[in-house]
């Protein structure tokens, strides 16, 4: 199953249960200064890395700490790890052991797994990456020189980490590689490797009232025959930019040259049913066959709607004089989100949705690079080490700032064997078997510079 030894996996878990404690979570800042403080120093203590970017010295108004490390042996080659310590809030209903304490079941499908909040994404990953590293480190096989660069904002967009890699010169000198070690084996299927990622652009759609229509201060909402309502409004102004029956697409892109070669290959591999039930869904929004149903998802410009609410809230009996919905667009590479959002905007002008205004609050666009970019050949090998057959994927649906690595290395890479499962959900898990052959596919990755 693995070639590390034992011990290594129990110092894994003991690491990942110290992780487990700390409320990661966006707006948590004491939290994420603690653990970003508490991973510096576990680097320096447990790798003798060097210090790059110190977690003290920080603006707190530059967002969450980065931790930015060199593992330095004088090796030719440079190799960088990224990862991430932020994590999704959760309570404790529903799961089965507390999300922020943690602890191990058995699950008859499963075998042996750890449930926390973090333990797939991506607290799992990040403790398994270090001791990887640790254990190669330690027993002086390690082969190239490591920057390891740690972010506690990967869920809201990044923001600090592409201001940090934007800085000229670029703070992390050019590399071979950048891998960003997840478990990729998802539903428990084949791996995937992600040749790009999508992009992300996140803000608000805002209704007001006023010279068009509707209040200036909350109503009775016994006015409604007369008093427009800025929420019915925010209704007409999200239909007219994203039309419902299009489920949030605003364009897709036909799928050309190597990427369609690449879905050539992958689509008699991938199963539709399969998919649905990792994505605990029961049908597709289109009826298409493998290939089409792929090219749809990749190719496809897609406004999501993660909430939608009036100021002030909770007032169920009133006409309110605002009515808001959050944003998410995801653009794949090779679509100008800027000229997106311009004909959203142009939308928008139209005077019958007057009031309607949308904000922006960051973006950052799709990004792709070849099969044949350092770092892809050595990913595929270290799974076909475990004989795993990778699904090889023109680009990930979902989103990473990869575009913001391009000045270190030409290929951001999410890669790792392993299976954990419920990211952002009730019981989020990973498996004991899955944590060790993720390690064991990493060393083997680094082994393969």
């Amino acid at each position: 199953m693995t070639g590390l030894p034992h011990s290594i996996q129990a110092e894994t878990l003991d690491l990942l249960e110290a992780l487990t404690p700390f409320r990661s979570v966006a707006g948590n800042r004491d939290e994420q200064q603690q653990l970003a403080a508490w991973l510096e120093a576990w680097l320096v203590t447990e790798l003798d890395a060097t210090v790059v970017l110190p977690v003290a010295d920080q603006p707190e108004a530059h967002g969450p700490p980065l931790v930015h490390v060199r593992i330095d042996i004088d090796a030719p080659a440079t190799v960088v790890l990224y990862n991430m310590y932020d994590v999704m809030p959760a309570s404790d209903e529903g799961w089965d052991v507390p999300p922020f304490s943690g602890g191990l079941r058995h699950w008859p499908d499963k075998g042996e797994v750890y449930i926390a909040r973090g333990a797939e994404n991506n607290k799992g990953p990040l403790a398994g990456m270090l001791m990887a590293v640790r254990d190669l480190w330690l027993t002086g096989r390690l082969t190239t020189n490591i920057d390891i660069l740690l972010e506690g904002e990967e869920e809201i967009g990044s923001g600090n980490l592409r201001r940090y890699l934007a800085q000229q010169p670029c703070p992390i000198a050019p590399a071979e590689a950048v891998l960003f070690p997840s478990l990729c084996e998802y539903g428990g299927g084949a791996p995937r490797v992600y040749l790009g990622f999508t992009g992300m652009t996140t803000g608000r759609l805002t209704v007001n009232g006023g010279s068009w229509g509707g209040p200036h201060a909350a109503i009775h909402a016994s006015n409604a025959a007369w008093i427009a309502n800025p929420a019915w409004r925010l209704v007409e102004a999200l239909n007219a930019i994203a039309p419902a029956h299009a489920n949030g697409v605003l364009h897709t892109q036909p799928i050309t040259g190597e990427a369609a070669d690449l879905l050539d290959d992958l689509a008699p591999q991938f199963s539709i049913r399969d998919e649905l039930i990792m994505r605990r869904s029961e049908r597709l929004t289109i009826d298409a066959a493998p290939w089409d149903a792929l090219a749809h998802l990749l190719g496809s410009a897609v406004l999501t709607i993660p909430e939608i609410y009036s100021s002030p809230q909770g007032g169920r009996g009133i006409i309110p004089p605002e009515a808001c919905a959050e944003l998410a667009l995801r653009t794949p590479p090779g679509i100008d989100h800027r000229a997106l959002l311009d004909t959203l905007r142009q939308r928008l002008a139209d005077p019958s949705l007057a009031g309607a205004q949308l904000s922006v609050d960051d973006s950052y666009p799709g990004y792709r690079f070849s099969i044949d970019d350092s770092g892809v050949l050595e990913l595929l090998n270290s799974y076909h080490q475990q004989g795993a057959r990778p699904q090889i994927w023109p680009w990930a649906p979902g989103c990473a700032p990869a575009y913001a690595f391009a000045p270190v290395a030409p290929a951001f890479l999410i890669g790792g064997l392993g299976y954990g499962g419920n990211a952002h959900g009730i019981n989020e898990f990973v498996t004991l078997r899955g944590l060790a052959r993720f390690q064991q596919s990493l060393s083997d990755w680094l082994l393969g510079f």
